[in-house]
């Protein structure tokens, strides 16, 4: 039997019960609470992909999006650790808009969230950060960092994270081909933080 109209968090809209788990974290020594839903990647724990991500980047006073933001954990964290960033964070998925900017509000950020189909009636940045939805398929993965690059300013950097061995290492080369350039800034349990340069 075929399935239609499965939903998956990078859908737009999700139509199955709301459910909502919150998680008090201390991260880069500040305190922090977000409360996450059911339908959005990364339900009730913080994603080690996700983490290895904020852990890696080292951002002042830029503009930042927040790619693909889901409950907002990325966006938010970048703003509490470098403040003088302006940052944007942005999803097809409209609980999760909702969710980063309900988190956003309750960890004293201020932040734009914005809602956006891959990079549509977006403008320029200085880094653009992104966990893949590595299960819409690599057509999309590819189109994310071939539009990136549209997005960046000159010298401006796209961070990516991923599984190496599962699909990571793909969407390395594709990056390589794309920006001419390609670099590891971090990597922990499988996961690696790929970085490329807009020259």
């Amino acid at each position: 039997m075929v399935r239609h109209n499965v939903e998956h968090y990078y859908s737009e809209k999700q139509h199955s019960v709301l459910t909502e788990k919150t998680l008090d974290v201390t991260l880069f020594g500040a305190r922090l609470s977000f409360v996450t839903p059911s339908g959005v990647f990364s339900f009730g724990h913080i994603d080690k992909g996700s983490l290895l991500l904020v852990e890696a980047v080292v951002l002042e006073n830029q503009r930042v999006l927040d790619f693909g933001c889901g409950w907002g954990f990325v966006g938010v964290i970048v703003k509490k650790r470098f403040s003088g960033c302006a940052v944007t964070l942005t999803d097809v998925n409209e609980r999760a808009l909702h969710y980063a900017a309900t988190n956003a509000r309750k960890n004293h950020v201020s932040v734009h969230v914005v809602k956006s189909n891959l990079f549509s009636g977006l403008h320029e940045f200085d880094a653009i950060l992104v966990n893949p939805p590595m299960h819409a398929g690599r057509e999309i993965c590819y189109s994310l960092i071939e539009q990136a690059k549209q997005h960046l300013s000159v010298g401006g950097k796209l961070y990516l994270v991923a599984l190496h061995n599962k699909g990571g290492a793909m969407l390395e080369k594709k990056m390589n081909d794309v920006f001419g350039n390609v670099q590891t800034a971090a990597k922990k349990g499988g996961f690696r933080v790929y970085v490329a340069t807009n020259q």
